[in-house]
Parts: C-alpha cells; structure tokens; sequence
C-alpha cells in the first residue's frame, strides 16, 4: 500500500508528520513564500549595525525532498539576524528562513533544538534571487554589501520575499450615457470626459497593484477628422498611459470603440479607500473633429487588484 496511512483526519488514527506536511501543502496550493504582503520584511536595524532586523509575520516553506510536504512558521516580534562585515572586496549574502528537518536533511533535534531559523548563505551571486538547491528555505532579502563595510543600510538590502498565495479580487463597472454629451474643446487639455465614465473604487486594504481595462464602445465622431487621447486616471495622483485616438474620415457621423488598459502602483496612502476612477480626454488642436458618447454608447471598466511584498 502506498497510500500514507490514516487519511486526514480519523479519529483515534495516529497520523505520521509527512501526512500534516503534504495538507499544509496541499492547502497551499503547492506554493510557498510569505502569507500577507508585510510578513517577515528584512530592515536595516534601529540603529544600523553589524546585522539586520525581520519582522512578524509567517510563511509557508516548501519541502526540498520528494514528497516531503511543507512547513509553517511564525515570527512574533521582531528578529536580529547578525551579518559579518566584508572585507576587501564587495560581498553579497542571502538571508532566507530555513527549516533543517532530520528526517530529510542535518543532524538537528526538533525536541531540543531550533530546526526552523533565520539563516545567512554567505557570498551568494549579485543576481541571487532563489536558495541554493536542496535546501528547504525560502528567500527573504540579498544584501549586497560594500567592501570594507559592516554596518548594513537600507540601500544594501534587496527585497527577494513573494507571497505564497497572493490575495486578488476584480470588479466590473459599466455605465451607461443617457443623452448625447460631446467633447468640442480642442486646446490638447486633459478633461474629465466621458462624465459617465467615472466610478468610485473599493480599494482593499492589502492591494499593491491594480490593472484596469476600460472599454468605450461606441465612441462617437463627428464634425471632421479627429486626433485625442484618453488616459484613466486613478484617485488624485495616479495616471495612465495615453491612448490615441486617430481618426481621418472626415466630416460625417461615425463610431469606434477605444480601449485602455493599465498597471498601476496604489500608493499605501490609498489602500483601504474608497478613490474615484475616471477617464480624462483630450482633444488635440491639429484636427476639428468632436468625439461624443450617447445612448448607444457603452462603457465598461474592469478592475483587478492583486496583493504583493510591501
């Protein structure tokens, strides 16, 4: 039988460790890294010295071995973990959170010894970003560290951590023009235009990136030809790439569909707010065309916002 014996969970089984291991696997979808955006950040410490600080927080490690499962581990408070000063030349250290389990790896004793730790692997590459092969760790920062140096700044430390399982969330807004409104304005300003396209935003309070695709079907020309560009624009300091709009087909009525599309940064001051997402127009002094949305025009924004390391 090579099923691992009992299931999880039967009542009055004794169950082996590696069968706990794989759940927490399993559970994590076979990924691994930190639980929440701020968990176990490296910092320089208090007062910068010979070593760095990490934060509360938790993690799922991967096991190394085949079939070895995963590990949880929590930091509660904050840690120290010392770094050896370099010498002559520049030296770059990785600092990672480590689980050195005796059944796969070492000779630690889980009944009276550390076997999970915050570990240093020192004189790693200028461009490490993964432990070293075999190791059942995950990467927390690289400090990359001058020559002749032992006290460790904010600038030296490269944030390597990823979130085992990011939270995301997307949302859909449509609006719908009653009566024709029209764009006549054209001195190559920025205008809140469509005034139907403009929707208040939720923004979770654990979001980092936001991706926005907006869509005006049925984007209305007319007059003459037409030259403009559409941007969102996010709460009050956050823009989008431009989109043109380049249109030649002269004076009679016609329509087209313009889509915008984004990555954006949300800023920490806007993380559990409520921001206002438009879309702004200008049109450009070149061309005498005017753009209008009506009745038959469409306007549909989809959001997605997704967790990273803060």
């Amino acid at each position: 039988m090579t099923l691992i014996q009992p299931p999880m969970m039967v009542h009055g089984g004794t169950h082996p460790a590696r069968a706990m291991r794989m759940m927490i696997r399993d559970l994590a979808r076979g990924n691994a890294g930190i639980t929440e955006g701020n968990d176990l950040k490296v910092t320089q410490l208090a007062t910068p010295g010979a070593g760095v600080r990490i934060g509360d927080g938790s993690a799922v490690i991967r096991g190394a071995a085949p079939w070895q499962g995963a590990y949880t581990q929590y930091n509660v408070g904050d840690a120290t973990v010392p770094i050896a000063p370099t010498g002559a030349t520049a030296r770059s250290d990785l600092v990672v959170l480590r689980v050195e389990d005796p059944e796969y790896e070492g000779t630690l004793d889980p009944a009276t010894q550390d076997i999970g730790y915050f570990h240093v692997v020192p004189n790693c590459s200028s461009t490490t970003r993964d432990v070293p092969p075999g190791m059942t760790a995950i990467p927390l920062a690289r400090l990359d560290i001058p020559a002749q140096t032992a006290v460790i700044t904010t600038a030296m430390i490269r944030d390597l951590r990823r979130i085992a399982n990011p939270r995301r969330t997307r949302m859909l807004y449509t609006a719908f023009p009653g009566s024709l409104s029209r764009l006549t304005t054209k001195d190559s300003k920025w205008r809140p235009w469509p005034e139907a396209a403009n929707w208040r935003i939720e923004v979770p309070a654990w979001a980092t990136e936001m991706k926005a695709v907006s869509t005006v079907a049925g984007l209305r020309m007319d007059t003459g030809d037409v030259f403009g560009s559409m941007q969102h624009f996010f709460g009050d300091m956050v823009a989008g790439q431009d989109t043109d709009i380049d249109d030649d087909q002269g004076r009679n009525v016609r329509r087209s569909t313009v889509v915008l599309a984004d990555s954006l940064t949300v800023p920490p001051l806007m993380r559990g707010t409520t921001q206002p997402l438009r879309i702004m127009t200008l049109l450009s002094r070149s061309e005498s065309g005017n753009l209008g949305v009506d009745g038959s025009t469409s306007l549909i924004c989809d959001v997605e916002f997704t967790e990273g390391p803060v």
